[in-house]
């Protein structure tokens, strides 16, 4: 199957340009003069071992009438309709326009699979005129400059899954690979359990504390999924922490921490839970990590239903982040919990990866000021417009709404928290930036 890509977006913004910089040579004329392109071209390519047809159309008007630049209008909006995928090529250096807003409305009522390019980005786009683009309603831009080769590659990247798409839906899911880093305090068994789960004396182990120095990466497989699992140093707090050696080590675990996809915070059952095992929750949020909570030595516990209370106690009231999700009890030396661990691992690996449909979140939106509106603010009354994730790992939202600076923060941890009931992110740090914006459906 031969997959059609169409550049699209209104005159001079550089489509001719980026043609000629996939196609990899001068196919299509290019000048600063809006309209030159009059009819459409399109060129077979073979770009980064992708295959596919690229169409370069006549810029989009904002007005179509029975005029020559009437008729490139319809002529590039049938093109457009029949394509796999429309590149959607904007000014990011001017911003968004009118004409922009409108033909983004087109293409989602049309439900084309689109990619916003924001091109002439030789320099970094501002942080307003980054947001502002997201009032388009068609998710993260690639930002580019066709003239200069810079971030075409990055847009592939964007662009070839989509190509993909229908041969992925058919074939086998694919295998994952993921980084798993254990962290806890000392002696909470974090070697112990890797040497069960891999099934071999691969770390040193024994009863001594801090045996463990550097994180120790090991390759495993479980279920067909490629996992990298690192063990780190027992991580104490920090004004007990006195040898040089030791201060490595645990600047080597908290730089795992930020390069790792889950992390399992590894409790001691016969020990009270401390300050510490807060901070190193703490921690993984700030880095935005999943995180799975298990505890250890569970075998030695004799009191199972008081430990069960506590351990209520602890998810409901000192880790919100895990209390929609269970703690994980398990006996490192002989292998017990280990296989409810990995499921709840990947369980919280997918709710990392999560994003939520625009509508769906607009319609969470709708309920939640019903129930709650944001407080008022010097007589001020805060309306919040429209919410879209903009991306995940972790996921991430934005919200435009009329005075950003004045909601307050224990209403945006209310959003937090009603966002993960109702969509069920348990595990996940979940970000929420308020921007000042409208919504870009409200004059459909």
């Amino acid at each position: 199957m031969v997959y059609r890509i169409v550049l699209a977006g209104r005159p001079n913004v550089g489509k001719s340009t980026l043609f000629n910089r996939i196609v990899g040579r001068r196919k299509a004329l290019v000048s600063d003069t809006p309209g030159l392109t009059r009819d459409y071209r399109e060129e077979d390519v073979n770009y980064l071992g992708l295959s596919f047809c690229l169409i370069d159309t006549a810029g989009i008007y904002e007005l179509s009438e029975n005029t020559l630049s009437g008729r490139m209008h319809d002529n590039s909006m049938d093109i457009i309709t029949s394509a796999d995928i429309c590149l959607f090529v904007i000014d990011g250096s001017k911003g968004v326009t009118t004409g922009d807003i409108e033909f983004a409305n087109f293409l989602r009522k049309q439900k084309i699979k689109t990619i916003l390019v924001a091109n002439k980005c030789e320099g970094r786009l501002n942080k307003n005129g980054f947001y502002e683009v997201y009032e388009l309603g068609l998710g993260d831009p690639v930002a580019i400059s066709a003239e200069h080769n810079i971030g075409i590659r990055d847009l592939f990247q964007v662009v070839e899954p989509l190509l993909a798409q229908e041969k992925k839906e058919k074939n086998i899911k694919k295998k994952k690979n993921i980084k798993i880093v254990i962290i806890g305090r000392p002696n909470a068994g974090k070697s112990t359990l890797i040497n069960s789960l891999v099934g071999s004396k691969r770390m040193l182990t024994g009863k001594e504390a801090g045996i463990t120095r550097d994180s120790i990466t090991i390759e495993w497989e479980w279920k067909g999924n490629l996992i990298n699992l690192i063990d780190t140093a027992g991580l104490r707090k920090r004004s007990k922490v006195n040898q040089y050696s030791e201060k490595l080590a645990r600047i080597d675990a908290l730089r795992a921490i930020q390069f790792s996809d889950v992390v399992i915070l590894l409790l001691d059952a016969t020990k009270p839970m401390e300050r510490q095992d807060l901070h190193l929750a703490d921690l993984v949020e700030e880095e935005g990590r999943a995180i799975v909570v298990a505890v250890n030595k569970y075998d030695l516990i004799e009191d199972k239903d008081t430990f069960e209370d506590t351990l209520k106690e602890l998810r409901e009231t000192k880790l919100s982040q895990i209390k929609l999700q269970k703690i994980i009890k398990l006996t490192a030396l002989d292998g017990s919990g280990n296989a409810k661990l990995m499921e709840s691992v990947f369980s919280a690996y997918e709710v990392w990866n999560k994003r939520i449909s625009t509508g769906a979140l607009n319609n969470w939106l709708n309920e939640v000021l019903t129930k709650h509106q944001p407080p008022a603010k010097s007589g001020r009354r805060i309306k919040l417009r429209y919410i879209t994730q903009i991306s995940a790992r972790p996921p991430t939202f934005v919200i435009f709404c009329s005075y950003p600076d004045s909601v307050p923060e224990s209403y945006k941890r209310f959003l937090v928290n009603e966002l993960r009931v109702a969509f069920e992110f348990p595990a996940v740090a979940i970000r929420i930036h308020l921007r000042k914006g409208r919504n870009p459906f409200e004059d459909n």
